[in-house]
C-alpha cells in the first residue's frame, strides 16, 4: 500500500477512534485499515494506537504523528489540486439541518454531482453539539451565533427573518400594528435550541437598533418544523427564515406581522475542522454551497 494512503487511513482511525467506522468512511474492508496502520507501526518502530474492546485512540507518539499526517495530507492534497488535470474526488460527511438541506442543497445537488462525478455525499440530520472531528464530518452547516473557536469556518448566508401568524390566530388575538400592541394578550411559540435551555425571545430591528421581547408561551418545541406546524395551528407568533414559509404565505396559512421591524438577520455558518480545511472536495463544495444560499434565499 502507498504511504501516504496508508497516513490517510490512519488519521481517520485516529479521528474516529474505531477501525470499522474508519474503514466504512473510506470504503475499504475492516482488514485493509487494520493491516495499513500494523505496517506503519512496523515502519516506524513505535505503538500509534493503544486499541481496548471499547475503544481505540492514539498513544502520545500516535497524537505527534497524526499531527504530522494531517499537515502532510493537505500539502499533498492541495498540490495535486493545483494541476488541472487533478479532480476533487472522495466521500464528503455533511451535517445540515434538514429542511436547509432540502430548499438550499438538494434542488442543486445534482449538478454539483454532475460537475464533480468523483465526489460522493453523506448527509446527516443530527443538527446538535457534536464533535465532528470524533464523529467523522468533514464539514456541519449550523445557523445562529458561533460558539466553537476551535473550528474554521465561513459565513454562506445571512437569511432573511420575519414575524409570522396563523389567520385564526389573528382572528382571536387581533393583529399587532405596533410592538407595544403585542402586550395585548399576544403570545409567542417557545423554541428551545438543541445548545440553549432557555426559550428565545423575539427580535426586532427599530431605528438600526435590535429589540428584544419575550411573551408569554403556551407549547414549547424544540424542532423548526413543530414551530412552524405549531404557528399554523394557531398557538402563537413565531419568528423564522422566510425560506421556511414560502409555501405557508402563498397559501395563506401564516401571515407575515411588523414587517417594518423586521428581526435580524440569521447567520448561517460551515464549519470545519483544520484537519480537513484543505481537502479539494471540501473547498469546492464549501464555494457551492455559498452559492446556493446565496442565490436561493427567501425575497
Amino acid at each position: 500500500m502507498d504511504r501516504f494512503d496508508a497516513m490517510r487511513i490512519f488519521t481517520r482511525v485516529a479521528e474516529r477512534r474505531s477501525f470499522t467506522l474508519a474503514a466504512d468512511d473510506l470504503g475499504l474492508p475492516r482488514s485493509t485499515a487494520t493491516d495499513a496502520v500494523k505496517q506503519l507501526e512496523q515502519r516506524l518502530g513505535v505503538r500509534l494506537l493503544e486499541r481496548t474492546t471499547r475503544v481505540v485512540r492514539p498513544t502520545v507518539d500516535g497524537e505527534a504523528y497524526y499531527q504530522r499526517c494531517v499537515r502532510l495530507i493537505a500539502d499533498l492534497e492541495d498540490t495535486e489540486a493545483g494541476f488541472s488535470g487533478a479532480k476533487p474526488s472522495g466521500l464528503l460527511r455533511v451535517d445540515v439541518h434538514g429542511a436547509q438541506a432540502r430548499y438550499f442543497l438538494l434542488p442543486g445537488l445534482p449538478d454539483f454531482l454532475a460537475r464533480y462525478p468523483d465526489i460522493s455525499l453523506h448527509i446527516s440530520e443530527l443538527h446538535q453539539s457534536l464533535d465532528m472531528v470524533r464523529e467523522g464530518f468533514d464539514c456541519i452547516v449550523r445557523a445562529g451565533t458561533l460558539t466553537d473557536s476551535s473550528l474554521y469556518y465561513r459565513k454562506l448566508a445571512e437569511l432573511k427573518r420575519g414575524t409570522f401568524a396563523s389567520p385564526g390566530y389573528l382572528a382571536r388575538f387581533g393583529t399587532p400594528r405596533t410592538l407595544s400592541d403585542l402586550a395585548n394578550g399576544h403570545t409567542m411559540m417557545g423554541l428551545l435550541a438543541p445548545d440553549s435551555p432557555s426559550i428565545r425571545p423575539l427580535a426586532f430591528t427599530v431605528a438600526g437598533n435590535v429589540q428584544e421581547l419575550m411573551l408569554p408561551t403556551v407549547v414549547t418545541v424544540t424542532g423548526p418544523d413543530t414551530n412552524i406546524g405549531s404557528a399554523c395551528a394557531g398557538l402563537g407568533i413565531i419568528q423564522v427564515p422566510r425560506y421556511g414559509v414560502v409555501s405557508q404565505l402563498a397559501n395563506g396559512t401564516l401571515v407575515e406581522l411588523l414587517a417594518d421591524y423586521p428581526p435580524p438577520r440569521l447567520p448561517v455558518h460551515a464549519l470545519y475542522s483544520h484537519t480537513r480545511q484543505l481537502s479539494p472536495r471540501l473547498r469546492v463544495f464549501i464555494d457551492w454551497l455559498a452559492q446556493q444560499y446565496r442565490t436561493r434565499d427567501a425575497p
